[in-house]
């Protein structure tokens, strides 16, 4: 694997989900917080369902201020894929525009970045690229965001799978929703990859509930030096 074209600060993450609506905002603001990280969604569609967007929904969960929400390079309106929500405004998403945007932000690039996908690992983003394309391009850890219950077993394993594949590295898997301690521990089982946390129904849903339940997590493996990449290991831009 070829180093990143960027160079983050330890403690910096993707978080992508096994699917739509499986909790990867709530996720990436309980990981903003706990990590005190600034936040990027770099595509962002579904504006005309919620315009304040998921930026908007991590800043108030997480409790973050204003210069901590760096601005999606992309808003669309439209509540699908980003290729097709692009084409209906008549825009193309360009691969090269994307990269860490350390000089963007009031921090300089000195504290953490949890960006956040659209959807799965294989949402399109292009006529050609998909979302892994952009995580091989920023090649940060990647945190997987699972349902807990029935499904998430073949879900999780074949998202990791995915990854593997294109030689992305994993810190882990959080799952949301109501314990399900023998799906997690065949996920660790198969999936060779550890559960970070629970995410258990909240109610109220707030930056004080999301705060108390992620204090349980384990961030070690966003919070310690990876190990070097293997000696001749594919590069993970090229393997799709």
């Amino acid at each position: 694997m070829r180093d990143s074209l960027f160079q983050p600060v330890l403690g910096s993450c993707f978080v992508t989900g096994t699917g739509t609506d499986v909790g990867k905002t709530v996720v990436a603001a309980a990981l903003a917080h706990r990590l005190q990280a600034d936040y990027w969604k770099p595509v962002q569609s579904g504006l005309a369902d919620l315009p304040e967007g998921d930026s908007g929904t991590v800043a108030r969960l997480g409790g973050l201020a204003a210069e901590r929400i760096v601005p999606p390079l992309y808003n669309l309106q439209a509540p699908l894929s980003p290729d097709q929500a692009a084409a209906l405004e008549g825009l193309r998403i360009d691969m090269a525009a994307f990269g860490l945007p350390d000089g963007n932000r009031p921090s300089g690039g000195n504290r953490p970045l949890v960006v956040e996908g659209a959807g799965g690992v294989l949402v399109p983003l292009t006529h050609r690229h998909t979302m892994v394309h952009l995580m091989a391009r920023l090649l940060l850890p990647t945190v997987v965001v699972a349902n807990s219950g029935l499904g998430t077993i073949n879900h999780t394993l074949l998202t990791l799978d995915a990854l593997r594949g294109r030689n992305l590295p994993i810190a882990g898997v959080i799952l949301n929703g109501p314990p399900q301690p023998e799906n997690a521990r065949a996920i660790e089982r198969f999936g060779a990859t550890p559960i970070l946390g629970l995410l258990p129904p909240l109610l109220p849903l707030s930056c004080e509930t999301l705060r108390a339940a992620a204090a349980t997590w384990d961030l070690s493996p966003l919070t310690t030096p990876p190990p070097p990449p293997a000696e001749g290991a594919p590069d993970a831009w090229e393997l799709y």
